[in-house]
């Protein structure tokens, strides 16, 4: 980058150099086209009456002549043209009839002609040089700031977020107003002895929203705002992490009180002793500095630290003890009625048609976070222009929620009949069974019409956000999963890959129910294995088995039972209803989409 811009800077200088001499060239192009004589022959032409004037312009003379012609003469140095003229035999009778103009020499030509030839070079070159002494000093600050932080300050004013502009998370917004009541007005809980906790860790996952409540806070208690993520703390050279954190907070000190906002500290903040290779010992120093930052021997109460991960099982003890990050607020995904708020407030500015029920989007979205939902409205906005809309209809919203769940529809994912009519039995099969366990979700929409990497889908909805599942309900689940499988064995006598993804997930439940829940009669209530997380060289090593091989044997014994036992299930239940089978297959292959009230009809 440097070289280039050293070329660049030579080109310019090169051009300009170039432009300056072409002008100066001109400049003496418009005299070398005149003919030069000598002061004799000035004197021959005046003897002879073909002169009509002469113009003196210090030592050059130009001498008009009556025919039109000009002449270009030099006179002698500090003396009179008349003088030389008498001494060449002109008469003053001659001299009178002829037009004599004598200029003084401007300051414009004094400059074109003397000043600026000489020290216009000399000013570009110096130009030159002071280009390049700034890049090396640029170069040189660049290398002095290696070490500091490069948080991002959002001062009073700019990009204000108010608690109002976040939905949801009441229990969160409750915890985190205390912080900003602090901030306001520390000296109430001062004067009380109450110490504010310098370190609020913001939990929750993925999009849930944990920068935007930070930022919340910060516009809430009218304070500035840092914001930087964890990894920009680690590099490669040892130490440069602890300077850039004593930077930070040395910042955060001059424009106390403030929020220090630490995105996905768990880059830096893992617990320490667990990993191999340098890259390690320096974020080691770097989480050491934070935590002498946040209690060590100088006593900051104004500045509050608020951190978020979603991976708070991997921090070091030493930053969630008291007195460091000793508050711990979660930010859950957003239930039923918040995912409408959330909705609502992303729809402010977009023009949404009055039939839009943000209910009936919220109902479908379960498991889904704000960002989800912020994602699903800008999708339907896109859609709306794509078709020239002027608002969003429900039914962008629709495919939208659809596109971002499951995928967009690939139209040149064109199957032949009888891929199409295995596809139609599939999720035939993945509904019936659905609609005909008790313990299931019902069925809201039946589609084979492809989607990201499926042929074809069945979607199931609960009718109310649930937080606790039991044993009965995991087993429906299972057998709804192998539901499709089942009823191309049955319809077809053959099965296809079309289960694939059905199988892995069927598989990964039944192994957590064993392993995890303890919902297994044979092994007991209790879990089996513990995740270690161990880095090397970037990947996961894998759980420490805390059970023997005949434990395994067992657990592979179980987990094959409920599976087949499961599959057995939606098999019994496709062939005692195949007439109604039939009939939802034969409707997909003539409408490709049944909407829930389609296929309740159906089972009627």
């Amino acid at each position: 980058m440097k070289k280039n811009n050293l070329w660049k800077n030579f080109l310019i200088f090169f051009l300009v150099f170039i432009f300056l001499a072409s002008f100066f060239s001109l400049y003496n192009k418009q005299e070398s086209n005149i003919e030069k004589i000598s002061l004799n022959q000035v004197a021959n032409l005046l003897q002879e009456d073909k002169v009509q004037s002469l113009i003196v312009d210090g030592e050059k003379i130009t001498v008009k002549l009556k025919d039109g012609g000009e002449k270009l003469s030099q006179k002698e140095v500090n003396e009179p043209l008349t003088a030389s003229l008498r001494n060449l035999n002109v008469t003053p009778e001659v001299l009178q009839t002829v037009a004599l103009d004598i200029q003084t020499q401007t300051e414009s030509s004094v400059w074109l002609t003397t000043i600026l030839p000489i020290f216009l070079p000399i000013l570009i070159i110096g130009f030159f040089i002071m280009v390049m002494f700034r890049q090396v000093q640029g170069a040189n600050n660049r290398a002095m700031s290696f070490g500091q932080s490069g948080a991002k300050i959002n001062p009073l004013g700019k990009n204000k977020v108010n608690f109002g502009d976040v939905a949801g998370s009441e229990e969160a917004k409750q915890e985190l107003t205390e912080v900003v009541d602090f901030l306001r007005n520390p000296n109430k809980f001062l004067e009380l002895g109450a110490k504010i906790p310098k370190g609020i860790l913001l939990l929750g996952s993925p999009g849930t929203g944990k920068t935007l409540m930070a930022r919340a806070v910060a516009g809430e208690a009218n304070v500035p705002f840092f914001h930087i993520s964890g990894s920009e703390f680690v590099e490669m050279f040892v130490g440069v992490g602890a300077s850039r954190v004593r930077d930070l907070f040395k910042k955060a000190k001059k424009m106390s009180p403030c929020i220090v906002f630490i995105d996905e500290i768990d880059a830096v903040g893992r617990r320490r002793g667990a990993g191999l290779g340098g890259s390690h010992d320096e974020r080691e120093q770097t989480l050491n500095q934070i935590l002498v930052e946040m209690d060590g021997f100088e006593q900051t109460t104004n500045i509050i630290v608020i951190a978020a991960t979603n991976r708070p099982d991997v921090l070091d003890p030493a930053l969630l003890r008291p007195g460091r990050f000793d508050r711990q607020v979660v930010v859950d995904l957003p239930d039923i009625k918040e995912r409408e708020q959330i909705l609502k407030i992303h729809a402010k500015n977009k023009p949404i048609a009055a039939e839009v029920s943000m209910q009936t989007i919220a109902q479908r979205t379960p498991g889904l976070s704000g960002a989800d939902l912020a994602n699903i409205l800008n999708e339907a906005a896109i859609l709306a222009g794509r078709d020239n809309r002027k608002k969003v209809v429900m039914e962008d919203l629709l495919e939208a929620l659809e596109k971002v769940t499951i995928g967009p529809q690939r139209k040149n994912h064109i199957l032949s009949e009888r891929e199409k009519k295995i596809t139609a039995y599939h999720e035939a099969g993945h509904a019936l069974v659905a609609h005909l366990v008790p313990e299931s979700d019902p069925v809201h929409k039946i589609s084979i019409i492809s989607r990201g990497r499926a042929a074809g889908y069945t979607m199931k909805l609960p009718l109310e956000d649930k937080h606790l599942h039991s044993l009965n309900e995991h087993l429906a689940e299972i057998a709804v999963l192998l539901g499709g499988q089942m009823a191309e064995r049955e319809v077809f006598d053959e099965i296809t890959t079309g289960a694939s993804n059905d199988l892995k997930r069927a598989t990964k439940l039944a192994t957590a129910l064993v392993t995890q829940y303890g919902m297994s009669d044979e092994l007991g209530p209790r879990t089996f294995g513990e995740k270690e997380e161990m880095i090397f060289l970037g990947n996961e090593i894998h759980e420490r088995r805390d059970y023997s091989e005949h434990t395994a044997e067992a657990i592979d014994k179980e987990v094959n039972r409920i599976i087949r036992e499961a599959a057995e299930r939606a098999r019994e239940l496709i062939r005692k209803h195949r007439s109604k089978l039939d009939k939802i297959a034969d409707e997909l292959l003539k409408q490709e989409t049944l909407e829930k009230e389609q296929f309740e009809a159906l089972m009627i």
